[in-house]
Order: structure tokens, then sequence, then C-alpha cells
């Protein structure tokens, strides 16, 4: 926990989970109760029951999803990388969608280290470039900041880390 004048945990209520009580290093599990669905140009291109999700001490859940799962979009794997400490290497990709291209749409662990092999195959998308993400009917909404691409819903309560100010925590 910090010692940040910031931080003070919100008590989660009934059928909520905080980011607070996630593990550190993270958890991989599979999510096969819960339904994800993503729009992007009023058209589905997720729809699904077999994602994975990973949780982390101070971070919204990062969903991820099976490449098989993925409906009339085209992924367009880009150069950049970067390095989780518990994942490993990242790749990063644009995501095509009939004429709509969205650069820097989401990541994937080509090779992920061990303990996160669910996430083998598996796209993460930021919420924040999508027209939306649902886990099961509800809308998300997006982590504050562009790195960390959490799904925020009423289910889950922080604070979150990812805004101005949260960097050390």
């Amino acid at each position: 926990m910090s010692d940040s004048p910031f931080y003070k945990p919100v008590e989660p209520g009934p059928d909520q989970e905080s980011v607070w009580d996630y593990p550190r290093p993270p958890r991989c599990e599979v999510t096969p109760e819960t339904r994800i669905r993503v729009l992007v140009a009023d058209q589905t291109i997720v729809d699904t029951r077999a994602a994975c999700r990973v949780l982390e001490t101070s971070h919204p859940p990062v969903y991820y999803i099976p490449v098989s799962e993925l409906n009339s979009a085209q992924l367009i794997v880009s150069d950049n990388t970067s390095w989780c400490e518990w994942k490993g290497k990242a790749s990063y990709f644009a995501l095509r969608v009939g004429e709509i291209e969205i650069a820097g749409a989401g990541w994937f662990y080509p090779r992920p280290d061990p303990g996160f092999e669910l996430l083998e195959r598996c796209v993460g998308f930021y919420p924040s470039k999508m027209q939306a993400c649902y886990v099961d009917d509800e809308i998300v909404t997006p982590q504050e900041g562009d790195f960390y691409g959490g799904w925020i819903t009423s289910k889950v309560v922080g604070p979150f880390k990812g805004g101005p100010g949260t960097r050390g925590w």
C-alpha cells in the first residue's frame, strides 16, 4: 500500500471487488461466466464468453480476448513493443474494421512468461479507443491514462492507478 496522501481505498460494497485486494504479482484467470463485447463503427467485433482477465493491485481488470473470437476486424501488428516485468514482451497493433483504422488499438504477448500462458493468442483492447466495450451488459469506463488499458465497471472500486499523480503508487 502507498503512503501517498492521495491514496485511500474505497470500501467495496456487496458484489464488488476492490483493486487493492488484487494480487501483486498479478493473476490471470478465465472468465467463462462473463460476456465481453467490443463495438467499433457500430459493428460488434467481439462477443464472447471465452475471455480471460488479469488482476493486479491498484489496476482495474484487463480483459484479453482470443484472436479466434474477433469478428470482421483485422489486426495490423506494429513495430512498437514494451516490457512487463510479469507477462514479458508485449507487441501492439492497429485495428481495421471496414474503412476505419484505429492506431494503437491494443496489445498482445506473443510468448507470455510463465504463469500467463492464458494470454497466448489473445489480445487486449484499450477501451478508450473503441466505440464501446461491455462486461456483461454494462458499458465500460476506460481506465484513466493511456498505459494500462483497464476496464472499469460498477463491480470494481479503486482508486485506480493510471491518472495524474498515481505513478508512484
